[in-house]
C-alpha cells in the first residue's frame, strides 16, 4: 500500500488539531476549577417552600399561654405542615440545646457541603432549638425587657446570634472566610435566607418564662403571661411548635436525618 505525502500531512494536521482541542479543554477545566463560584444555586422546590412559609400564619398576639398547648390554633401548624411535606433527596434536622455551642457553624457547614460540594440546592435543614439555645430565637427587645442575658450562662450579653454580619452578600467569594458563606458569618438570618427553617419550642418558652419569673421574684408577671410575651417576640420566620422534642419525631418520620448540634 502506497502512502502519499498529502495523506501524511492531513493526518499530522488532524493530530495537531486533536491535541489542541485536548489542551484547550484541560485549560478550560483548570480555569473553572480555580475561578471562585458565586451565589448559592437556586432550587425551584426550595424557593417555593420559602415563599409558602413566608405567607403561612405566625401566631404572635397572645396575652397568656398555658403550660401545655394542645390546640392547633396555639402554634404555627400551617408552617410546620409545610416543612413536614417537603421532599428532597437529603433532609436534615439539627437539635440545638446549648447557646454557647457551635451549632450555627455546623449548620452552615452542612448547607455549604450539600449545596456546593454535593450539588443539592434543594437541601433542607431544620434547626430544632430548645434549652438555652432557644434564647437566640427571641428578638433584642425581649432580651432587654426580660433580662435574658442572665439565663445564657455568661455566653452572651445580647442576642448576637440572629442578625446577618454587616457587609456580607450572597455574591461573596465562596472561599472568603469573612464572607457570606464563611465561618465569620454564622447566624440565623443568613441561614434562613439560604432556606433553613428554625423551629421554636413552646415548652422551652414556658420554661424560660418560669426562670424569668423566678429571677424577677414575680415582678415580670405570671409564667403564662411572660411566656405569651416571649412568644410574641420570636424572631421573624421562626416556626412555633408545641414541643421541639416531640416535633423531632415527626421530622424523622418525614425523612429528616437527625444531627446533634450540642
Amino acid at each position: 500500500m502506497t502512502t502519499h505525502r498529502g495523506d501524511l500531512n492531513r493526518r499530522a494536521a488532524l493530530g495537531l488539531l486533536g491535541q489542541a482541542a485536548l489542551l484547550a479543554g484541560a485549560a478550560g477545566s483548570a480555569s473553572a476549577a480555580s475561578s471562585p463560584m458565586h451565589e448559592q444555586p437556586r432550587s425551584a422546590d426550595l424557593e417555593k417552600l420559602k415563599t409558602h412559609l413566608a405567607a403561612a400564619p405566625r401566631r404572635r398576639s397572645f396575652s397568656s399561654v398555658p403550660f401545655m398547648v394542645v390546640h392547633r390554633d396555639q402554634w404555627d401548624h400551617e408552617a410546620a405542615d409545610l416543612v413536614l411535606a417537603y421532599r428532597n433527596r437529603s433532609l436534615q434536622v439539627w437539635e440545638a440545646t446549648e447557646i454557647g455551642a457551635p451549632w450555627l457553624n455546623l449548620m452552615r457547614e452542612a448547607v455549604n457541603g450539600q449545596v456546593f460540594s454535593h450539588g443539592n440546592p434543594g437541601f433542607l435543614a431544620v434547626a430544632a432549638v430548645h434549652g438555652t439555645a432557644h434564647l437566640s430565637l427571641f428578638d433584642q427587645p425581649a432580651w432587654d425587657k426580660h433580662g435574658l442575658a442572665a439565663l445564657s450562662g455568661g455566653a452572651a450579653s445580647r442576642n448576637t446570634y440572629a442578625a446577618t454580619k454587616a457587609g456580607t452578600s450572597a455574591s461573596d467569594d465562596l472561599q472568603k472566610l469573612a464572607g457570606y458563606y464563611g465561618p465569620e458569618n454564622n447566624n440565623i438570618a443568613t441561614l434562613q435566607e439560604r432556606g433553613m427553617v428554625f423551629v421554636a419550642c413552646h415548652d422551652s418558652i414556658h420554661a424560660i418564662a418560669r426562670n424569668v419569673c423566678h429571677l424577677n421574684r414575680g415582678n415580670a408577671g405570671s409564667p403564662d403571661e411572660v411566656a405569651a410575651d416571649l412568644t410574641n417576640h420570636l424572631i421573624s420566620g421562626a416556626v412555633l411548635v408545641p414541643s421541639v422534642v416531640a416535633f423531632l419525631i415527626e421530622l424523622q418520620r418525614a425523612g429528616f436525618t437527625y444531627a446533634k448540634g450540642a
